[in-house]
């Protein structure tokens, strides 16, 4: 099976282009050698791709006819990704947090409109009252 089809087929990526746009930029190896799309795979691969800031290192149990369910995946792959990359994805998480917690400094966009939407309704309510 193409290397981009299996992917596809154990739920790495949601399209087929998806996954070749990321053999074109070289982000997928299979054995360790760059992999062009129609790069065949066979039991006992192992593929390795970058996909959401984590190097996810895969190897092949077997190969699916069509693309499997979420549940059914483990069948068809051995995940060998370090339990690491997962714990640096978290924290790459919380630091995004600590950036800027909500409602401090400038306010955002959203802020702003929240803010602008909070006083039309305070200024409607008061003409009700006037009337």
């Amino acid at each position: 099976m193409r290397v981009d089809k299996y992917l596809w087929c154990v739920r790495y990526y949601k399209t087929r282009n998806m996954v070749t746009e990321a053999c074109k930029k070289n982000h997928i190896t299979v054995n360790g050698q760059v992999a062009k799309p129609s790069k065949e795979v066979f039991p006992t691969d192992r593929i390795t791709f970058r996909k959401d800031q984590i190097t996810q290192i895969i190897t092949v149990l077997d190969i699916p006819e069509n693309r499997v369910g979420a549940k059914l995946v483990d069948i068809y792959r051995k995940n060998e990704t370090p339990p690491e990359a997962y714990a640096h994805l978290e924290l790459l998480k919380l630091s995004k947090e600590h950036y800027r917690k909500s409602g401090t400094g400038r306010p955002t966009k959203k802020d702003r409109r929240d803010i602008d939407d909070y006083g039309d309704e305070v200024f409607n309510e008061d003409d009700e009252n006037e009337i």
